[in-house]
């Protein structure tokens, strides 16, 4: 069986589904594949940025969340630490903590996506077939003006199928793997973020309901022991690291490790195919940027798609995009990369350099404003106007993407 639409979204994480969400009640035709396999859980940090999208499309008040109204910056053993708050920049928080599945679910009951896996595609004369299996194995081809690839891991392993996909990508092994879980401390969080940098990596406390989510990045073997050990003797192990800040932590759940490693994307697989969120680029967890900034290809793309000067059949489409979306993405990858080896690696010249910078953003405002901004906007950023007052909250809206 043959159908043909103008676009297929191959994806159903929040990256796909916001695709999907963008473009709903439009002129476009579109399929949104996913293949019903659950996420993996885990606590995301939504930027304020990203909260204007997903407000945008009416989606971020059915999230539950967490929101971060102080973020505190520090090193382990040196000198140096930074406080960015939500009241300096003018804005009820400076971001947002929720559950993967819950921004999924979300997206998803607002715009049901269509059960299968891309498997596959071909390109043709004015578009892309796309091979599409449902959940028994039956195959079908649907034929689209283009293909967008979001799915992460999917998407990655399709691309890695492609020929020449080795001099597409740029990879680093980080040789460190993130310890995920939700912990309670004696002390309440008060909506404070803290990311502490430590000599086996950076360790995140993301406040979360009544707890904190925790993104503890440490080396493998560390990270294996941490995996395995009895709550009590990782509590202990965590408390060592962080600190009495918060009092002792009292409670953990929920414990699970990840590799890390860096890869993006240095040019689209066909012409007529695009990939967005972490089947373009896989970050470093340091900053906690990579699902904001793979809401906004999201959003880029359904712009470019919805602009009446641009058309979807250009052959060159999929290359403008690439090339429209080229600094955002430079940008967030340069910096997530260079925090993630710099605040890594603990040789004794680089702890007072390090201290130094902190002790900068800190005390020069312009420094922290320009450093918060990037932060909460990316390096394109939003114009924004306040909207309707509604319960004694504003909201706001994005007027125009610069």
């Amino acid at each position: 069986m043959s159908t043909s639409v103008d676009v297929v979204i191959a994806g159903g994480g929040p990256v796909g589904a916001f695709a999907a969400l963008c473009l709903r009640n439009t002129a476009l035709s579109v399929v949104h594949v996913d293949s019903g396999k659950p996420g993996t859980e885990r606590p995301i940090a939504l930027s304020h940025g990203s909260r204007l999208l997903l407000a945008e499309c009416d989606v971020f008040d059915r999230i539950a969340n967490t929101p971060i109204r102080t973020i505190h910056v520090s090193q382990r053993g040196a000198f140096g630490r930074a406080v960015m708050t939500a009241e300096e920049f003018g804005l009820p928080a400076l971001g947002y903590v929720a559950d993967y599945g819950g921004i999924r679910s979300a997206m998803s009951k607002t715009v049901p996506p269509h059960s299968g896996r891309v498997t596959g595609w071909a390109a043709t004369s004015d578009g892309v077939d796309v091979q599409v299996c449902d959940r028994d194995g039956l195959a079908r081809i649907i034929h689209a003006g283009l293909l967008v690839l979001a799915d992460g891991t999917a998407g990655a392993a399709l691309l890695d199928e492609v020929p020449g996909s080795a001099d597409r990508f740029v990879t680093r092994d980080y040789l460190q793997c993130a310890i995920v879980a939700q912990v309670r401390t004696e002390i309440s969080h008060g909506n404070r973020a803290y990311e502490r940098f430590t000599p086996d990596g950076p360790l995140a406390l993301l406040p979360n309901g009544d707890g904190f989510a925790l993104v503890w990045c440490v080396s493998p073997d560390a990270a294996s022991d941490l995996a395995e050990a009895e709550d009590k003797t990782f509590l202990a192990s965590l408390g060592m690291c962080f600190g009495l800040r918060l009092g002792k932590f009292v409670e953990v759940s929920g414990r699970r490790r990840f590799p890390l490693s860096l890869r993006f994307m240095k040019n689209n697989p066909d012409a007529r195919v695009v990939s967005i969120g972490n089947a373009a680029q896989s970050l470093h967890p340091v900053a906690g940027q990579g699902l904001n900034l793979g809401l906004r290809d999201a959003w880029e793309l359904a712009q470019a798609l919805l602009d009446p000067e641009i058309s979807i059949a250009h052959p060159d489409f999929a290359k403008s995009f690439m090339r429209h979306r080229a600094t955002d993405r430079r940008m967030e990858i340069g910096l997530t990369d260079l925090l993630a080896r710099t605040f890594s690696r603990f040789a004794p010249p680089l702890g007072p350099l390090r201290g130094a910078a902190l002790l900068a953003i800190d005390v020069l405002p312009p420094v922290r404003r320009l450093l918060g901004n990037f932060m909460l906007h990316g390096s394109r950023p939003n114009r924004m106007a306040a909207m309707e007052t509604d319960a004694g909250a504003v909201r706001e809206k994005i007027v125009t993407l610069g």
